[in-house]
């Protein structure tokens, strides 16, 4: 066997999009150019409920959501968007709030200006503005207040809310070749060119191209991959990834990764979103760490501290090492927030959990910091390994606690010491 060296490392491949700035106060988000790919996130509170919703945007912001989008579809909802900013940053939670408009956005973006000005993004479905003569001018007043307030869109087509009129008139074309098209792909093209049609539109109007994003949202994985390719092959507007419907746990997880994965690695794509549907009493929170995760796991993005786990076998019948994995995880989640800002780097941090010998201290030493928990019939002590070295072996019911107090440690000695460099 001939092998040639050097072997290409993988990575993403980049491709070049206008650049959109999303402001609120003295703040900015970049999204495109040669910004990173962002995480946003939606609520599925009411929004007139004032409270509940900036409690719900706050847990999204401290799990690393960089956006969060928001229901407006009734006055009331508009009314409510300038009290949910003003508690949001009374607890000092500095994210962009994004308004969600269909049917009626023309009309609360008109009527109530403090909505408008207030909110730091509008997404606007082109299947959902208007039918007939009402279509082109109630989106030209939505793009006319994105150019009042200075606020960028996304143009958000869904096929679930297609414009019938274009998909019907690409339908008739379609039955005009003499090879005409499947179905499917006649559905694709009516999505990316209501998208394209709406944002040269927008354009033609007086908008600035840079405050334009685009999406083109599907349920199926290959439908997904295959109409961003083309989307990003015909545009070098910022694109929004994610499925219309994800699906609940396991399923939807999987499902999610498997499209985004496959586009962010070609290069497509700068913000996220997982649209999952959160199971009975979890946390909606769950899809920014699955968004987190997906672009932490492709090396696009660092947010927090990666765990090395074993995944058990017949040497690992005590559940020790599970449970200490999940506490460490956990750990590391709740303080990142704080950490964050006395930290600098610290979502850097490789940690190691292995369960026996066989892979537990070959593991351990290529971490940061590892334990290597004793396997079945191994003697009852874990070695802990620092910047590839043993230095202790922990004993005793507190095994876990102890480990805890290492890793806080050593998290404090090695970053923090870039804050006191940077106070001296």
């Amino acid at each position: 066997m001939t092998v040639s060296f050097p072997i290409d490392v993988a990575s993403p491949k980049p491709r070049q999009t206008k650049q959109s700035r999303v402001s609120w106060g003295g703040n900015v988000v970049t999204v495109g150019g040669n910004a990173p790919v962002r995480v946003q996130s939606m609520t599925n509170t009411d929004t007139v409920d004032v409270i509940g919703t900036a409690i719900q945007v706050k847990e999204l912001a401290l799990a690393g959501s960089e956006m969060v989008r928001i229901t407006v579809n009734t006055p009331e909802a508009a009314q409510a968007v300038p009290h949910i900013r003003e508690q949001l940053d009374r607890m000092g939670i500095e994210v962009p709030l994004i308004g969600d408009f269909h049917y009626n956005g023309h009309t609360l973006l008109s009527q109530y200006p403090a909505c408008a000005e207030t909110l730091s993004k509008y997404r606007i479905n082109p299947g959902n503005v208007g039918k007939g003569d009402k279509r082109d001018r109630q989106f030209g007043q939505m793009i006319e207040a994105a150019m009042r307030w200075k606020k960028p869109v996304r143009i958000g087509v869904n096929w679930g809310s297609l414009d019938q009129d274009l998909l019907a008139s690409l339908m008739d074309e379609n039955s005009r070749r003499v090879v005409p098209w499947d179905a499917k792909p006649v559905m694709y093209e009516a999505l990316i060119t209501s998208a394209l049609d709406s944002a040269r539109r927008a354009e033609e109007m007086g908008m600035d191209g840079n405050q334009i994003m685009l999406s083109c949202k599907v349920s199926g994985v290959q439908d997904l991959i295959s109409v961003y390719r083309e989307l990003a092959r015909r545009c070098d507007y910022p694109l929004h990834l994610g499925l219309t419907e994800a699906g609940m746990g396991g399923k939807g997880t999987v499902t999610s990764t498997s499209a985004l994965a496959i586009l962010l690695q070609e290069g497509i794509g700068n913000t996220v979103r997982v649209s999952l549907t959160p199971q009975p009493g979890e946390s909606r929170t769950q899809e920014v760490i699955i968004a987190s995760e997906i672009l932490q796991a492709l090396g696009l993005r660092t947010f927090v501290p990666s765990v090395t786990a074993c995944p058990g076998c017949g040497r690992t019948t005590s559940t020790t090492f599970q449970e200490l994995t999940q506490q460490i995880d956990n750990f590391l989640r709740d303080k990142m927030p704080v950490w964050r800002q006395q930290y600098p780097g610290v979502e850097t941090l490789r940690v190691a959990v292995m369960g026996c010998i066989v892979n537990g201290p070959g593991e351990s030493k290529h971490a940061d910091i590892g334990i290597s928990l004793p396997g079945t019939g191994e003697a009852p002590a874990a070695p802990v390994f620092i910047d590839g070295e043993k230095r202790m072996t922990l004993r005793g019911e507190s095994i876990a606690q102890d480990f805890q107090k290492v890793v806080e440690n050593y998290i404090e000695k090695r970053f923090g010491t870039a804050v006191v460099s940077e106070t001296v």
